[in-house]
């Protein structure tokens, strides 16, 4: 029986994997995970962050930095322990089987696919500053944001076929580009967190609208009760912190192509995780020291009104005397006003030129980055058998030429209906971090079911640091607001249709027709309660249980329908990894209900922090379930023999 007609979870990729070119070293590893930290992240969180929490923002990047640092402590020890292209969505397909690793990589793919176009746009939104046909306004969230004009789409589009062409020549050309950029990215931020500090530090700012941490009155979110050290942890996901550190996996992702995978990739994660979280830190203390409020104004009908002191929530409206809104390019912006004379006033025209030019480097380098990860995603689903096999093919680029052009296809299709940097980043980040909830769960399972598998990097008290990674994961989640998880777990809903026409025919071995119906019907109940529940909810700013509560009853019956239908249809050798799917229902179903009654819902039933308690122990109890559910699947099987046979 061949591998297609094997049924259950495979690794389809083994063959393909020997094809990629093995030509990155240890520090092209690490500046690619570093080139992916450092990007749009830098040129507009910080702004973001401050408008949530004031100062007191400065919390959200070192909490998030150490949360961060545990889920990268898990990847460090599988990455060196399996090294794959794509690995990141393919060690829960090793892990649990077809459904857990069809959700998860489905997830994964809708972030890391839009990412390209988010920094694309990134660049042009900073250099609109200077040139205003590229950019205009545009209302996200109930606030005004700086999105981009045609032109400005069209030169986004421009970058995006600029990232293509440099993953087309290969890994190896990447690699040296990514490694001399990444020079450029990490002085130019210190660079700028240096001279605000050293000549441009306002003391005052950090006890400014009510304290360190700001009052209700002072910030975005006060209004819908999220202030205070509730406003440090809903800033996490939600304004650029998470975003920016998750560029850490691309050491992972490039895996498969790196010369000595299994020494370099844990000295790559950890690495520019430890440069990131001081940078990151740094350049927050700096912005929130480097405001002049005294030269930011409020367009009210065409007068411009002087921001009050403190007001941190009209960061986000800002505009200077000429009107350039500080939105569309925080840094850059905050370097024209700083109050310096002579020789630091000629320093800092010198850096606004040098945050101009990496207005676009920076993000660049982010998004050609990216363009490659997403490659590698489509490898990985093409690996897991969830696409078909021309997504495997290796050019004689030695790079998946056919998931390069689909990655660039999907670029564009991001870029237009999300033209702005603000509109993107919490859906991104929600469901990237929704995915490393499999950090902490595989590197047990894998400890537990495959005891023989060689690891180089073998983590101390891996069975305390799993369910730490696994929980840091679930609460930046939770944190991410009950509207960034609509759209996060109504995109995975939308992917079913998918898994159901494509995976459980050609690998469970389900009817065609039966599995094409079950699709469709998924497709409908997901799009129109999807729907229903966003204008019931007045666009989901306003509470309505009782639709919600048939909204969340319908979408129970319909997974947990979807679930009973394969475990009466599949092979009897293929209901455990079924099976092995049921925690992952639980911690959406759950973890969607909390979030609407919690403090970061429409509903508030158990506020601050009992919610975030609650939440807690709702991820733990998925942990222990997924750790427990996890199995020895073939895909394990493959791997190992294919370890045996290379070392012979």
């Amino acid at each position: 029986m061949s591998e297609r007609e094997t049924k259950g979870a495979r690794d389809f990729g083994i063959s393909s994997d020997k094809q990629l070119r093995r030509s990155l070293g240890k520090f092209e590893l690490l500046y690619l995970s570093l080139g992916g930290i450092i990007g749009s992240g830098w040129l507009f969180a910080s702004l973001a962050t401050a408008t949530y929490a004031g100062a007191s923002a400065i919390l959200s990047w070192i909490i998030a930095g150490i949360l961060v640092m545990f889920i990268g402590f898990a990847y460090a020890e599988i990455g060196a322990a399996i090294p794959k292209s794509g690995g990141i969505t393919r060690y829960p397909h090793y892990t649990h089987g077809g459904l857990v690793g069809y959700l998860i990589t489905w997830a994964y793919f809708l972030s890391a696919a839009s990412v390209p176009a988010i920094e694309a746009a990134a660049a042009i939104e900073y250099i609109g500053s200077y040139y205003p046909q590229l950019i205009t306004t545009g209302t996200f969230d109930g606030t005004t944001v700086t999105i981009l004009t045609p032109l400005g789409i069209g030169l986004a589009g421009l970058l995006l076929i600029f990232f293509f062409f440099l993953n087309y020549f290969g890994v190896n050309i990447l690699g040296k580009v990514t490694h001399g950029a990444g020079w450029w990215k990490l002085l130019v931020p210190t660079i700028t967190f240096l001279a605000l500090l050293a000549l441009d530090l306002h003391s005052a700012n950090f006890s400014l609208g009510g304290g360190f941490f700001p009052s209700a009155e002072y910030v975005k979110g006060g209004s819908s009760g999220i202030y205070g050290f509730s406003a440090v942890l809903y800033a996490i996901p939600s304004t650029g912190v998470i975003f920016s550190y998750l560029g850490f996996r691309q050491a992972v992702e490039y895996g498969g192509e790196g010369k000595n995978p299994k020494k370099d990739i844990p000295f790559a994660v950890i690495g520019s995780l430890l440069i990131a979280i001081v940078l990151y830190t740094l350049l927050q203390v700096a912005f929130v020291g480097g405001i002049d409020w005294n030269k930011l104004y409020l367009n009210e009908s065409g007068t411009l009104v002087p921001v009050t002191p403190g007001n941190w929530s009209a960061l986000s409206t800002a505009v200077t005397a000429s009107g350039v809104p500080i939105s569309a390019g925080p840094f850059l912006v905050l370097s024209r006003l700083a109050s310096v004379y002579g020789l630091a006033a000629a320093f800092f025209t010198a850096l606004a030129v040098l945050l101009t030019i990496d207005a676009v480097v920076s993000p660049s380098g982010t998004g050609w980055i990216y363009t490659g990860t997403s490659t590698r995603t489509l490898y990985a689903f093409a690996s897991n058998g969830y696409l078909p096999e021309i997504f495997l093919k290796i050019g004689r680029t030695k790079i998946p030429t056919y998931s390069l052009i689909a990655a660039l296809i999907i670029g564009f299709i991001f870029l237009l209906p999300f033209p702005s940097w603000y509109a993107l980043v919490g859906f991104i980040s929600s469901a990237t971090v929704l995915t490393y909830i499999m950090g902490g769960i595989g590197l047990v399972v894998l400890r537990k079911h495959a005891a023989d598998l060689n690891r180089p990097f073998k983590l101390p008290a891996a069975a305390i640091i799993g369910p730490i990674a696994t929980l840091a994961a679930g609460l930046i989640v939770y944190w991410s607001s009950f509207a960034v998880l609509f759209y996060v777990f109504t995109g995975i809903f939308l992917g079913l249709p998918l898994f159901f026409i494509f995976y459980a025919d050609r690998i469970l071995g389900i009817n065609k027709v039966v599995s094409i119906i079950v699709g469709v019907i998924n497709l409908a109940i997901s799009l129109g309660m999807g729907l229903l529940l966003f204008n019931e909810t007045s666009g989901l700013s306003a509470a309505n249980n009782l639709f919600f509560t048939i909204y969340i009853v319908v979408i129970a019956a319909m997974l947990i329908g979807d679930m009973i239908f394969l475990l009466e249809t599949v092979p009897p050798d293929v209901k455990k990894e079924i099976n092995a799917g049921w925690w992952l229902i639980y911690f959406i179903l759950a973890i969607y209900i909390i979030s609407y009654f919690g403090g970061f819902g429409l509903y508030t039933v158990i506020p601050f922090p009992y919610d975030t308690i609650v939440a807690a122990i709702v991820v733990l109890i998925g942990y222990f379930w997924a750790v427990r559910s996890g199995f020895r699947t073939q895909a394990i099987e493959d791997i190992i023999q294919a370890t045996k046979e290379e070392a012979v």
